[in-house]
């Protein structure tokens, strides 16, 4: 079956994965996540797309972005692949890409999915925590979720408006996501966001998704299974 084409739409959120080739490692160690994350900060600013977070796991990157225009999200990661391949492999002495040729992305509706996405996205970075304490233990190298615990601030992260609404000030904001993160997303949700991702199905109602359509001109959810049914004239001809 022919692949439909990437949906990008302007001003909405969307979910991007890129995974490792076959499965095979993007992310060996420090030198590896902190070369992406000039990368992508590097990329994101050249075309025009802001970056609400990402996870650097060990087979594929999670990232929550806003881009300017349709073409952004493709420019941005053609420019991370030019920056961070060719390191990759003199650091790890191989050659080709790691990387998957097609990144996978969704547009989300962002009022109901923009949270979950977030946490999906830094969640391969973030362990549960130890004891009765509500405090996930949150590798700093490798995801956002240290910039948005307030551990280290992040160049690469343009907060949306969604993440201000948590809180007045830094401080709540802090407490509240810790919140967020000490409760693990229920493991639909998590499928949910991964299969409409990597199918490239809109992220929300079947509103929603209409109202993608009509913007774009391309089928944002699946078709019904079976064959369609025929309308009464139609039944009338058969016959």
């Amino acid at each position: 079956m022919a692949r439909l084409p990437r949906s990008v739409v302007a001003g909405y959120p969307h979910v991007v994965i890129h995974r490792g080739l076959n499965g095979q490692v993007v992310f060996h160690d420090d030198a590896d996540r902190s070369a992406y994350r000039h990368a992508l900060v590097q990329a994101a600013r050249e075309a025009g797309v802001m970056v609400h977070g990402y996870g650097l796991c060990r087979d594929e990157v999670r990232l929550l972005m806003t881009p300017s225009s349709p073409q952004s999200l493709s420019a941005m990661m053609q420019s991370i692949g030019r920056r961070y391949v060719r390191g990759f492999n003199l650091r790890h002495g191989r050659r080709g890409t790691p990387w998957e040729g097609r990144f996978r992305s969704t547009v989300i509706d962002a009022p109901d999915w923009f949270m979950r996405c977030l946490q999906y996205a830094e969640d391969c970075a973030v362990a549960d925590a130890d004891g009765t304490e509500p405090v996930p233990q949150v590798d700093p190298q490798s995801s956002s979720a240290g910039h948005h615990l307030g551990l280290r601030i992040d160049d690469a992260i343009s907060e949306h408006a969604l993440f201000w609404g948590l809180g007045n000030t830094p401080f709540d904001r802090e407490v509240a996501y810790r919140r967020v993160l000490a409760h693990a997303l229920p493991a639909h949700i998590v499928e949910r966001i991964r299969h409409a991702t990597l199918k490239g199905w809109a992220l929300g109602s079947p509103a929603f998704a209409q109202s993608i359509e009509a913007l774009t001109g391309r089928r944002l959810e699946p078709l019904s299974r079976g064959r369609p049914a025929l309308d009464v004239k139609a039944r009338r001809r058969a016959t």
